[in-house]
């Protein structure tokens, strides 16, 4: 069974008549790593632009752990959309709404995106926190210091392959 943990959160809804849970982060299926985020405000994503868009929710994250927004796949696939700064950090001391800048990678139609709309996801991690210590030399490894590329092709296309 996985894991929970609570996470508080706040919403702020156009419509007063709604409840904060019209706009809180929800997983589509059990076991799914990523609770859809959903859209607090309606707009035209242009063909090859990107906007930045509200969700409306704030959350309280516990320290040690820290939450990324990335894109959804059927977004993608269907309509180009993408989110631009993905993974989007959301670090645990962070109280601000979370927005999201979505990137229409369509040049030829335009995206509409109504209030409600699932628009990304947020995946929430424990996280570890890292003492960075000085060394003159590092420890030797497999890789290396191969980088970009440096394990090559499977197919080139008239490019260069190491």
């Amino acid at each position: 069974m996985t894991p929970t943990l609570d996470v508080l959160f706040t919403a702020d809804r156009a419509d007063a008549s709604s409840s904060p849970d019209d706009l809180a982060p929800r997983y589509a299926h059990p076991g799914d790593a990523g609770a859809d985020l959903l859209s607090s405000e309606a707009l035209v994503l242009r063909a090859g632009h990107r906007a930045l868009v509200g969700t409306g929710v704030s959350i309280a994250l516990p320290d040690g752990h820290a939450a990324f927004v990335v894109p959804r796949s059927g977004l993608a696939a269907r309509h180009g959309i993408t989110v631009v700064n993905s993974p989007g950090t959301v670090d645990a001391g962070y109280r601000g709404e979370i927005k999201v800048t979505l990137l229409n990678t369509d040049l030829e139609s335009d995206h509409r995106i109504e209030v409600g709309d699932k628009i990304a996801q947020l995946v929430v991690v424990p996280v570890v926190r890292a003492r960075f210590v000085p060394v003159d030399e590092l420890p030797e490894s497999s890789r290396g210091t191969g980088g970009f590329g440096s394990t090559g092709y499977a197919h080139t296309t008239g490019g260069t392959a190491s």
